[in-house]
């Protein structure tokens, strides 16, 4: 049986890989509770400094898996565990003590999107392709993006993103902020982990407390508007208007 996550350490590095690569690493409940599982295994291990976070296959993340979303959206008690398991992994990635490392290739989507925002530093392989599908299928966007998203791209480019649900490419990600430096597929990953070696080679302490101090500035207002998500995603995951559109995905 395949692991839907898998964790590997070199040089001080962390590697953690979504590995549904048939789902284009959609996420689910056993993917979720298995990245949060090897991310606090990375963030607890002393001779981890760094960590890069990547998909297998064709995609980095390709969002929900919509084909659970009947299963996820059973009850209001039920939902709202699912929909908090996502915010706990930003948590983790956001509010952790190692930096995270993105390497982002094929489809970045909802979910998987929001994860390569919370990374540290997001390296884009060329072929990378983004959008925000919440909105089509009535749900609402997670990962603290309502306040992250703004503050990299200002506030009404933000609605446009989220409003429109455009697909837009890695080199305009760069162009907003959100990708870190944009490459060849082939080397999206060697990037990434060239980084994080670097990152793992400084002084563990100033790491950890730039991170911290970073960090601090909106740890509140980032808990603050996660559960404002959470609320409201939980909402629009029981409001029958999305269940409706949900049916329609792949027809």
């Amino acid at each position: 049986m395949n692991e839907t996550v898998l964790s590997s350490v070199r040089k001080n590095v962390c590697t953690v890989t979504l590995n549904r690569p048939e789902r284009l690493n959609a996420l689910n409940s056993d993917l979720l509770v298995a990245l949060r599982s090897a991310l606090d295994a990375a963030n607890s291990n002393e001779e981890v400094s760094a960590i890069v976070l990547r998909g297998s296959g064709r995609a980095f993340c390709s969002g929900d898996d919509l084909k659970a979303f009947e299963e996820q959206s059973k009850s209001k008690q039920e939902t709202h565990a699912f929909v908090e398991s996502i915010q706990d992994i930003t948590r983790r990635i956001v509010l952790g003590d190692k930096i995270v490392v993105g390497s982002i290739h094929g489809w970045a989507v909802g979910g998987g999107l929001e994860w390569a925002i919370n990374c540290d530093l997001a390296v884009f392989a060329d072929n990378t392709r983004c959008f925000f599908p919440e909105l089509k299928w009535g749900m609402f966007p997670t990962g603290g993006v309502t306040s992250l998203l703004p503050r990299i791209v200002g506030l009404a480019k933000a609605k446009e993103l989220m409003l429109l649900g455009e697909v837009f490419d890695a080199s305009e990600a760069k162009e907003m902020g959100l990708a870190w430096r944009v490459v060849a597929e082939s080397e999206a990953y060697d990037v990434a982990h060239g980084a994080a070696e670097h990152i793992a080679g400084l002084p563990k302490r100033s790491i950890l407390m730039l991170k911290r101090v970073l960090n601090k500035t909106h740890q509140l207002d980032l808990e603050q508007t996660m559960q404002l998500e959470t609320d409201a995603t939980v909402e629009s995951f029981l409001d029958p208007e999305t269940l409706k559109r949900v049916r329609t995905f792949g027809s």
